[in-house]
């Protein structure tokens, strides 16, 4: 299946030149266009796409802040900034852009963004022998919550991961997913920190049930759990630091 693509940049010629290049690569398909940061958001929110092109300037709101706020509808999406501005990279290391741009574009440098966004979907590695090698001990313990349907009484270790999801936070268990309006924060104050670990500004990880790690982007990895499909994002720099909890 074709991954999803929208492209946001105000100038038309620019958002041409994209799409000229996408058609003629294999496994993308461009389903909609913005002007601005505004219209980007409106159109990420009701087709859900897998891949979004971001122009740093627009009117309104800028590429920045629409992905500031595209990470909290869905931080799996992979955001590529597109822009004549190179002194922008800082900011979209923040919020953990699988690539950055440069134009005018080399045709080269842009399949190969594509082409690394493909193997990211279909290719998993293993991480090093330090993750396997070391058992921890693991604290089972109960996490209540409350919402509309009353309260609910989770085991801690249970729970494979927890993220930020359509502007709301979800416990995600085997069995049964939890939405909260407590923030990531509040609850990882809740929680034993032996066990888990904030991966990403948008996720919370079960560090026991760690399967395998993918490369995923220009400065982050893919997080696998063992029996689920279920996956978390992990920074470049939680990842070095959790390869030191296992040494």
């Amino acid at each position: 299946m074709d991954l999803k693509v929208i492209l946001a940049d105000d100038e038309k010629g620019m958002r041409l030149i994209l799409n000229k290049i996408l058609s003629k690569a294999e496994g993308f398909e461009v389903i909609g266009e913005a002007e601005n940061g505004n219209e980007a958001l409106r159109l990420i929110e009701s087709n859900k796409p897998d891949v979004v092109f971001l122009d740093i300037q627009m009117p309104g709101l800028n590429g920045v802040e629409c992905a500031k706020r595209l990470i909290d509808i869905d931080p799996r999406i992979f955001i590529i900034f597109a822009t004549a501005h190179q002194e922008y990279m800082p900011e979209a290391f923040e919020v953990y852009a699988f690539d950055y741009l440069v134009k005018p574009f080399n045709l080269e440098r842009v399949d190969k963004t594509l082409k690394r966004i493909r193997q990211s979907r279909n290719h998993a590695y293993d991480p090093s022998p330090a993750y396997t090698g070391k058992k921890e001990k693991y604290i089972s313990d109960k996490l209540v919550i409350r919402n509309r349907d009353g309260m609910s009484f989770i085991d801690t270790g249970e729970i494979i991961l927890i993220r930020r999801e359509n502007r709301n936070t979800v416990i995600h268990t085997a069995s049964e997913d939890y939405v909260v309006s407590e923030s990531l924060t509040d609850l990882e104050k809740r929680l034993d920190a032996g066990t888990f670990f904030r991966s990403h500004k948008s996720y919370i990880i079960n560090v026991g049930l760690i399967h395998k790690i993918y490369p995923y982007g220009r400065w982050t990895y893919l997080v696998k759990f063992k029996n689920t499909e279920t996956d978390a994002l992990l920074t470049h720099e939680k990842n070095e630091y959790l390869q030191g909890m296992f040494k």
